[in-house]
């Protein structure tokens, strides 16, 4: 127990000694250097005798001093700050970090420790250090601009992931700002290397006002451009245009300063200059997706051959479908009661009411549209007969998709005209089509050489045949 206390005095004794050797040296360090004063005189006369040498030794010095401090900080503490910054669930500093913000940002270092170090190199004339002390804070301005670049680039990355982004772009901005922050940047570097105020040199840009505006033409309609365009929220980032002009035709991928970005639907890239967009006209696409549907507007042409009146069998049969119900009966009581009030026309069919296969199948198309489950209830939807020519008569059917995905769009388009064309044959009508190769040849007669007998049908008559190939024979 004895032993353990003297122990315990002992290091409290040395403590004291050891923090009052430290206040001492703190309070009159030139004691604790005194056996490195023989060394740092000898020192000192050598280079008085060696003039050169001391100044290219100390130069060598500061210039090795800012090296290992960049590097030390690139490779070491950067890592390692960019190693946390991408654990934690901030965005924004990761974001700086990909823009290279931090690692621009420490090449003024170096350059730091050269200005202040030039101060302590020895036997340096005059001229020479200010015109290397001029060049490294020139150096820095230089670093500061491009420093100044990335953070405008981190601030882009860390907005556009904003929901809102899309709608506010604010690239083209941030690029005005990096413009005007480039020409002060270029002002204060040649006044630093001039050693001139910067003053007279802002004093002198009012003579090259039509120089500027000759070489900046281009980027002031840009940004006239860019902001009319975010202030009326004509055009945003992933926006479907067509620009006939300039062969563009797809989405805007990018809006910067001067161009806005295009990718084609056969993923080209397409560049526009910004201020272009005032000048020309373009379609944007952005109503059809907000709307929630997608237009389909296409005719199927009708053969006019086809159209008649339809039987008293055929109307009983199609009474029946479940889209023609209600038609069908609301027409057969119109049709007879204008019958019963016109009886002297009871012998002259002509000008008689019938019930005719055209028009009852724009009727079941129109219902059929109607009740669509992919057709978009609130737009407009209808079935239209467009006037005949020689193609037939075109049955044209408008309406929109509730679903804009070009995909699933082109799948609901073509599910309802393959129901179309299937149906139409049930109303004793026919597509219209040009007679092919096949046509012709069958109502001729057998091709020569092929081998086909007259169990090939080649020898029926042509009313038939060319009956078979386009449809049924139409019947008045």
């Amino acid at each position: 127990m004895g032993e353990c206390n003297v122990t315990v005095m002992e290091r409290a004794e040395t403590t004291d000694r050891a923090e009052g050797e430290w206040r001492q040296v703190m309070s009159d360090p030139a004691p604790a250097f005194e056996p490195w004063a023989p060394w740092v005189e000898s020192l000192q006369l050598w280079g008085q005798a060696n003039p050169g040498w001391a100044t290219g030794l100390a130069l060598l010095g500061v210039f090795l001093a800012g090296v290992v401090l960049l590097r030390v900080v690139q490779h070491y503490i950067l890592r390692f700050v960019e190693y946390v910054a991408r654990q934690t669930p901030a965005q924004w500093d990761q974001a700086l970090f990909d823009a290279r913000f931090p690692q621009r940002l420490s090449w003024g270092l170096p350059l730091l420790v050269w200005y202040f170090g030039l101060l302590v190199v020895p036997y340096l004339p005059e001229t020479p250090l200010d015109i290397l002390r001029r060049v490294f804070l020139a150096s820095m301005i230089l670093v500061v601009i491009r420093a100044f670049d990335a953070f405008l680039d981190g601030v882009n990355r860390i907005y556009i992931q904003n929901p809102r982004a899309r709608e506010r772009p604010i690239k083209g901005f941030l690029q005005l700002a990096n413009v005007v922050a480039h020409l002060a940047g270029i002002i204060i570097i040649v006044s630093i290397l001039m050693d001139r105020n910067p003053a007279i040199f802002l004093g002198g840009l009012g003579a090259m006002t039509a120089v500027l505006l000759l070489v900046f033409r281009d980027t002031l309609l840009s940004l006239v451009a860019g902001i009319q365009i975010t202030t009326n929220d004509t055009l945003r980032t992933g926006d479907w245009i067509e620009m006939p002009q300039f062969q563009a035709d797809g989405d805007v991928v990018d809006i910067a300063l001067n161009t806005i970005t295009v990718q084609n639907w056969d993923r080209t890239l397409t560049y526009i200059p910004t201020h272009k967009f005032l000048e020309h006209s373009f379609r944007n696409w952005r109503g059809m997706t907000q709307s929630g549907g997608r237009r389909i507007k296409r005719s199927i042409y009708l053969d006019q051959n086809s159209v008649r009146f339809l039987t008293d069998e055929e109307i009983e049969r199609l009474g029946n479908w479940s889209l023609l119900k209600d038609y069908m009966e609301r027409k057969r009581q119109e049709v007879e009661a204008f019958n019963r009030a016109h009886p002297e026309r009871e012998g002259l069919i002509p000008h008689r009411r019938r019930l005719t296969n055209l028009g009852t199948f724009r009727a079941y198309l129109t219902e059929y549209i109607r009740t669509h489950p992919n057709i978009h209830p609130d737009l407009p939807h209808m079935v239209r007969q467009m006037p005949p020519g020689p193609d037939g008569i075109p049955m044209e059917i408008y309406g929109f998709s509730n679903d804009v995905r070009w995909v699933m769009y082109e799948g609901i388009q073509g599910d309802i005209f393959d129901h179309i064309l299937a149906t139409i044959p049930e109303f004793g009508l026919r597509v219209f089509q040009k007679p092919t190769g096949a046509d012709l040849a069958g109502a001729v007669g057998p091709a020569r050489g092929n081998g086909r007998g007259p169990e090939a049908g080649a020898h029926r008559p042509v009313g038939e045949r060319l009956s078979q190939s386009g449809g049924g024979v139409a019947s008045g």
